[in-house]
């Protein structure tokens, strides 16, 4: 089958039609994980007992048989049965999908069960592997890629509708800059616009630069700065912060890695003797930001630089992939474990 737009997938709902396997896939998890919601609940639409005709299993740790008896099994009550699949795709190349359960899957979707809907749900899809190009001929699939900025200042615009809110469009775009590219992290930070904006629903420029700059300041340099300065306690108080205000840990890991990377081409310029000018010129940074940027960038040993980017990396896999638990607390603890080590 050929690949939906989103706005083909919310038009085929709206209109009632619903197929028995679709794949969602892309980086973009908010805007992936509310169209797998939809799919949900057009497939169970009426359903008196959607509890029991619900199900959801990653592959990582769950039995991809069990995952198939689901799909498998007769609805309660009519209607539809609707399983979630993920974890078919694996991002740590030492633990692919066995085999075996690849080439049962690939039975499975060959032929589907028509009273069931089966949704695949993947951060990104390796299309040279037989089990994504089946799912690609025999799914009805939506790629969710990051939106570009245009895009993401409309959603935003239309979401803050939504909420009950508006803006002029320099407070949204300031907001969209900020908060940006993740589209749930512009989500989180709207509610708390439009939540403070009350009882007008005026979003201004300086309600902006209260609530949604903060957290990105913290991030791209309080807490880089406390971690190359080896201050272990204030790195762990502002990262916690950054939690406790609704920051995901992935995204936090990008901003991280983002503005080391950012550092170490700072500090390679510096080395050489390139004026200010050159090194803005290459490294994108916004004028207000950039002495603090170039005080951090002189404290910052170059090689230490490489070995945090790399460990950084390490634990964005980590994780990705669920190794030494998974969910929001497994993350939060990768996220207190790197921040204890950098600033070691």
């Amino acid at each position: 089958m050929s690949t939906l737009t989103r706005e083909e997938l919310w038009r085929e709902l709206k209109a009632g039609k619903v197929g028995p396997l679709y794949l969602l896939f892309g980086p973009e998890d908010y805007l992936r994980d509310a169209a797998a919601r939809a799919v949900a609940d057009a497939a169970l639409k009426g359903s008196p007992l959607r509890e029991f005709n619900e199900s959801s299993f990653d592959l990582i740790s769950a039995d991809v048989q069990h995952a198939i008896a689901a799909a498998e099994q007769m609805p309660m009550m009519g209607g539809r049965r609707v399983v979630f699949v993920t974890g078919f795709i694996r991002k740590h190349p030492r633990a692919p999908l066995p085999e075996a359960d690849e080439e049962a899957l690939v039975r499975y979707v060959t032929r589907p069960v028509e009273t069931s809907t089966v949704i695949f749900v993947a951060d990104n899809l390796d299309k040279r592997l037989k089990l994504s190009k089946t799912l690609l001929e025999v799914c009805q699939s939506v790629e969710f890629a990051e939106l570009r900025d245009g895009e993401l200042a409309a959603w935003a615009r239309d979401r803050l509708k939504h909420l009950g809110a508006h803006a002029e469009e320099r407070a949204l775009r300031q907001a969209v800059a900020l908060a940006g590219p993740s589209v749930r992290r512009v989500a989180t930070e709207l509610e708390k616009l439009a939540t403070a904006a009350l009882p007008g629903g005026q979003v201004t420029v300086e309600l902006v630069d209260e609530l949604v700059g903060r957290s990105r300041e913290l991030s791209n340099f309080e807490l880089s700065d406390h971690l190359i300065a080896r201050d272990r306690r204030r790195a762990l108080e502002t990262l916690r912060k950054l939690l406790d205000d609704g920051a995901e840990p992935v995204m936090l890991l990008g901003l991280l890695a983002s503005n080391f990377h950012r550092l170490a081409l700072a500090k390679e310029l510096m080395t050489r003797g390139a004026p200010e000018q050159e090194v803005f010129r290459v490294v994108n940074m916004p004028f207000s930001q950039r002495k603090e940027f170039l005080a951090t960038a002189r404290r910052a040993d170059a090689d230490e630089l490489t070995r945090r980017i790399a460990r950084i990396a390490a634990a964005d896999l980590a994780i990705k992939t669920s190794l030494g638990g998974g969910g929001e607390r497994g993350s939060r603890l990768q996220l207190e474990m790197l921040v204890c080590e950098l600033s070691a």
